[in-house]
This record gives C-alpha cells, sequence and structure tokens, in this order.
C-alpha cells in the first residue's frame, strides 16, 4: 500500500496500531512509526500517540488533540473562554477539565494542561464543536467560566460585587456576555461543585 495511506486518518491523533491496518507490509510497526517520525509525516505526542503533521498536508487542531491526548476530557478555562471572545488575552497552552488526575504534557505541538473533577460535575454544559472537518468537546460559556471559578487558587471573593470587580479587573470578562448565561446550568454547577460553591452563587446573582 503506497505512502499516502496515511491520509486516511486526517487530522485524528492515532495509535501506532493504525499503522499496521495502513501499512500491512511492515514488519516492524515501531520501525515504521520513527521512519514516519523522521521523515517529517507524523508527529509524537506521547508514548504510543501519533498525528499527522502540517508538513504532511494535516493542519492539527489542538482542541481535537487536547481531547485524545489524555481523556475523557473537554477544553476549558480560559483556553474555552478565550475561544468565545470572552477574554482579551492570548493563552499559551490548551487547557482541559477531566476525571482523571491531574496532568499536562509538553508535545511539539504545545504545552497541554488537565485539571480535575467530579464524576457528576464533569458532564454538566460540554458542548461538541466543529472545526472544518475536525469535531472536539469545549465547555459552554458558562461551564467554562465555573471551572475557572472553581479550580484557581486565590480567588477572595466574598460577595457578587467583588466577583463582579474581580471579572472585569484581573480577568477582563466582556461583561456584557453574562446576559446571555443560562442561569439553570450554573445551578447544576453549583449542586455538583465540591468545592468553593459560593463562588457560582456570586456569578448567579450577577447573571440575575
Amino acid at each position: 500500500m503506497r505512502e499516502d495511506a496515511l491520509n486516511q486518518v486526517g487530522n485524528i491523533p492515532f495509535a501506532p496500531s493504525v499503522l499496521l491496518c495502513l501499512f500491512p507490509q511492515t514488519k516492524q510497526i515501531s520501525d515504521k512509526a520513527r521512519y514516519l517520525e523522521h521523515d517529517g509525516r507524523i508527529i509524537r505526542l506521547k508514548r504510543g500517540l501519533y498525528v499527522r503533521s502540517a508538513e504532511d498536508g494535516a493542519m492539527p487542531v489542538p482542541f481535537l488533540i487536547a481531547n485524545h491526548l489524555y481523556g475523557p476530557s473537554y477544553v476549558s478555562f480560559q483556553s474555552a473562554l478565550r475561544h468565545y471572545g470572552l477574554i482579551p488575552e492570548r493563552v499559551y497552552e490548551t487547557q482541559s477539565m477531566t476525571i482523571k488526575h491531574n496532568r499536562s504534557f509538553d508535545t511539539p505541538l504545545g504545552r497541554f494542561t488537565y485539571r480535575s473533577c467530579g464524576v457528576d460535575y464533569f458532564p454538566i454544559g460540554i458542548r461538541q464543536e466543529q472545526e472544518g472537518q475536525d469535531t472536539y468537546l469545549i465547555a459552554s460559556p458558562e461551564k467554562a467560566l465555573c471551572d475557572l471559578l472553581l479550580k484557581t487558587a486565590g480567588i477572595a471573593v466574598s460577595s457578587s460585587k467583588k466577583l463582579e470587580a474581580y471579572l472585569a479587573s484581573d480577568l477582563r470578562f466582556e461583561m456584557d456576555a453574562l446576559g446571555t448565561f443560562d442561569v439553570k446550568l450554573l445551578e447544576q454547577c453549583r449542586e455538583h461543585a465540591a468545592v468553593k460553591a459560593e463562588l457560582i452563587t456570586h456569578l448567579i446573582n450577577l447573571v440575575r
């Protein structure tokens, strides 16, 4: 089978076993992976996980990679808020939430970080988005902000007014967007937040 068989995987991260399906005549799949990596056709994200390279004609989407690099997970925190245009600052790593342990990965395609949450809290407010032909899981704006408030250390706000000041000054959040937030979704987040649920109460008061 010709080398262009690799095009069949698209932008989806894949295990070495996929190469065995694409190149069945290959006897040593580890050697094949090393050859394709050295040739610039694939990128090693971590042990046992690869993605096609931009040099090979692929355009890997960081959010798609984040979902596959460590899962189950969804993109969240500043990465999601920046994606929605709710904060102005650039984000230099792809941040996600997971039900597994906290982890971080430094890859040729950037840094990917993961924060842990409870299994009941995890599925709230996750949406599926598409970029080109790639589909990935990302937090809704409400969930991304809740994740940020719950997982950021040192947020000392004791009232809705102080939270408003934090969002506007420290986070430089697009405050007008709060008027579009789904209160019921925020209440779900508060119900299943293991700690710091009062922060979400202050946020709900701001939205109302």
